[in-house]
């Protein structure tokens, strides 16, 4: 038996509870994995609450299918298929899979090896997030390198990763923060820094070859305002007003309203996790070139809390959850 994090109806993070449940079984063409730590992403919240109710469609309408929750997570293996051949138990191992919240899961396809110079805490905040960002400046964003990249929601988990990433790719990058926030980006490589609780990026005399918005909920206008004339943007985040469709409706009028032109739209952005990119990140973050920003640490009895504070939007950079 194992204990993990377990929830039978949608809700806010009372409706989660740590549950004894029987270790998975090892699947033919896969791996079971001792997890020593995980992380929390918006994702983990939304899969929680079943909001916005497009989710559902996937998730289960009435209820939730899959009970386990989490996604990202470090660890050992313990057990492999005889179909799997990329590793072996002993192995130390990060990446994406279903019920990342609980002291053992199996994966597939999306994982890597952990980077020896990384703690298992520093591995479980990478997958989701840094993937995110990856994703979103090299293959939507196509990247180039001496452009002006602008991250807006510089501090929060794919922030802090695409600041380092589009530095890595060359660009001069300007990060948007508040405050608190700002020396931080500043260390994390950002040529630039636009506070804004002080100033609004739109409407600064900048323009940039490629915005990556983590905060979304800006017009048009101030999106076109800031680009040059064939430049892209490529929305993560968005406002979570709309509880049916979430940031889905607002992506597609920015879509629209982009027409005709230049510049190219991307709205809403979701990354896809796989072993290969997982691989890249992991060389980079062996050879010091990117590395994770963890705000606080949780015990996995404390998962609740640690959603609250997501939830919030008060996590700079990634929060983790030790087992």
């Amino acid at each position: 038996m194992m204990k993990a994090v377990w929830y039978d109806r949608y809700g806010r993070p009372d409706v989660l509870e740590v549950r004894e449940v029987p270790v998975p079984e090892v699947p033919e063409d896969g791996m079971l994995v001792q997890v020593r730590a995980a992380s929390v992403n918006p994702l983990d919240w939304h899969t929680m609450t079943g909001t916005p109710y497009l989710v559902r469609l996937t998730g289960g309408l009435r209820a939730p299918r899959d009970t386990r929750l989490g996604v990202d997570f470090a660890g050992t293996v313990t057990a492999v298929g005889p179909a799997m051949t990329r590793f072996a138990p002993g192995d130390d191992v990060f990446g994406g899979a279903g019920g990342a919240f609980g002291e053992y899961l199996t994966v597939r396809r999306s994982v890597a090896a952990k980077p020896a110079n990384l703690s298992f805490e520093q591995a479980a905040a990478v997958p989701v997030a840094a993937v995110t960002a990856l994703q979103g400046l090299r293959d939507r964003g196509r990247i180039q390198s001496g452009q002006q990249v602008l991250v807006n929601g510089a501090s929060g988990g794919v922030g802090t990763f695409a600041v380092q990433l589009a530095r890595s790719f060359g660009a001069t990058v300007t990060g948007v923060c508040s405050t608190a926030n700002v020396e931080a980006i500043r260390d994390l490589g950002a040529d630039h820094v636009v506070d804004y609780t002080h100033t609004d990026f739109a409407g600064e005399d900048r323009r940039y070859d490629l915005v990556l918005d983590v905060a979304g909920g800006r017009s048009w206008a101030d999106y076109r305002r800031v680009l040059t004339a064939a430049g892209t943007l490529v929305v993560v985040g968005g406002p979570k007003r709309n509880r049916w469709v979430g940031p889905l409706g607002a992506g597609v009028r920015l879509r629209v309203r982009s027409l005709p032109g230049r510049r190219r739209v991307v709205a809403p952005f979701l990354a896809s996790l796989n072993p290969d990119d997982l691989a890249t990140l992991a060389g980079l973050l062996a050879d010091g070139r990117i590395r994770p920003v963890v705000d606080r640490r949780y015990a996995l009895a404390d998962v609740p809390d640690a959603l609250r504070y997501v939830g919030a939007g008060h996590a700079r950079g990634k929060v983790v959850i030790t087992i």
